[in-house]
């Protein structure tokens, strides 16, 4: 089997850079491990930036999502009782956000991808990418019970960090920077409509909590928990009673309760794999980073790797010039640590470390006020939130 593009990896990077390429004119074959319905069920991020919309939108995928998404253009900050909005349009220049599932934008893609685009091979377990560093590098995969080879011009990994991609390059290669957190989010479902109109950031003494929603009948709710947590050992209505506890008010604000669905432990950590690009192999998405998901960065970060590696090979077609395949690493990395940053500082800012002393309590109250008083404060926390430029 033979195309000029192979991707591994049907998550919503590979599934929307196979789109890309084929509205371009350039032909591709995506594989990936899993079934269809796995992919379309896998509860993954639900917080697209300005940017992402914008690209969805271009490549043909945005009508559902403007029909059935929520757009928000904000965000709300508690602490000390209090209750602060970050108006995101006002400090951005109209900039916002969009509420619209990883599953439905993987659905979306998926079904106009089996019925415009190249091949999507489900259950296609790629085993090795070899010979990335010449020009004819090879996906060894297995699909329907049989190894087989696809040829490619240039590999893209969207498999992520476990997966084969990463591996193929020389480990004398690469650098890894990394930091784990200790404490995880324990994060649930239910069936109950979001108690506000927008997410709702909570620091509390005893732990971070997050108020987010996936329709408006669909709560999505998080609470930070220890590192290690069995999200089991938690009952409904003690998850009910400690999101109470952390959302707080001096108002009358009152949390809506309703049957959990889901519940599940997020472990928190950040991760950047240098470079993101071996002779042909291009790495994308969480193949080459990850980020604590306080800032909402890991999708949209995924989504600015596969917008620079289809605009850099449309270029390549258009010039017969390398320059911007050449600068891939060097350019995602550049919004990848400003990702990194604006996470961290997220992450910092409104989650209590286990060893927190006094000092480090009022440090983390002065930052929030320091928020909720400054406008350039207000204005890098909105700009960073609705989304760095994909260039």
């Amino acid at each position: 089997m033979r195309t000029t593009v192979g991707i591994i990896g049907a998550g919503p990077a590979g599934l929307l850079l196979a789109r890309l390429l084929h509205n371009a004119g350039i032909d591709s074959v995506v594989l990936e491990s899993r079934d269809r319905a796995y992919v379309e069920q896998r509860q993954r991020a639900g917080i697209l930036e300005q940017g992402t919309v914008d690209v969805l939108r271009a490549a043909g995928v945005g009508e559902r999502m403007d029909r059935e998404g929520l757009r928000h253009d904000g965000i709300e900050l508690r602490f000390a009782r209090r209750r602060h909005r970050i108006d995101f349009p006002a400090l951005t220049g109209g900039r916002s956000v969009m509420v619209y599932a990883q599953t439905e934008v993987c659905k979306d893609l998926i079904a106009l991808q089996l019925k415009e685009g190249g091949p999507v091979l489900f259950e296609a377990e790629a085993l090795a990418v070899e010979g990335a560093d010449t020009d004819r590098p090879r996906v060894r995969f297995r699909h329907e019970g049989r190894e087989d080879v696809l040829e490619c011009a240039y590999v893209v990994g969207c498999d992520g960090f476990w997966g084969v991609a990463r591996k193929a390059i020389p480990e004398e290669l690469t650098r890894v920077f990394e930091r784990t957190y200790p404490f995880g989010w324990l994060g649930i479902l239910a069936d109950v409509p979001p108690s506000h109109d927008e997410l709702v950031y909570a620091r509390h003494d005893r732990g971070f909590a997050l108020l987010s929603m996936r329709s408006p009948t669909v709560s999505r709710l998080y609470l930070q928990v220890p590192e290690g947590t069995d999200a089991q050992e938690w009952g409904d209505e003690e998850i009910w009673d400690e999101l109470e506890r952390r959302f707080e008010t001096d108002d009358d604000w009152r949390l809506r309760r309703g049957p959990v669905t889901a519940k599940s432990v997020t472990p928190m950590r950040s991760h950047v794999h240098e470079p993101m690009r071996h002779g042909r192999l291009f790495l994308a998405g969480d193949a080459a980073h990850i980020v604590p998901p306080t800032g909402a960065k890991g999708l949209n970060l995924a989504v600015g790797d596969i917008v620079t590696f289809a605009r850099a090979l449309a270029h390549e077609r258009e010039t017969g010039s390398g320059e911007l395949l050449d600068a891939y690493s060097e350019t995602c990395l550049r919004r990848v640590w400003q990702a990194e940053r604006f996470s961290y500082e997220m992450t910092t800012l409104l989650h209590r470390s286990p060893d927190a002393t006094p000092f480090d309590d009022r440090i983390q109250l002065a930052r929030l006020e320091r928020l909720a008083s400054a406008h350039g404060a207000e204005q890098d926390l909105a700009e960073g939130y609705t989304g760095f430029a994909l260039d």
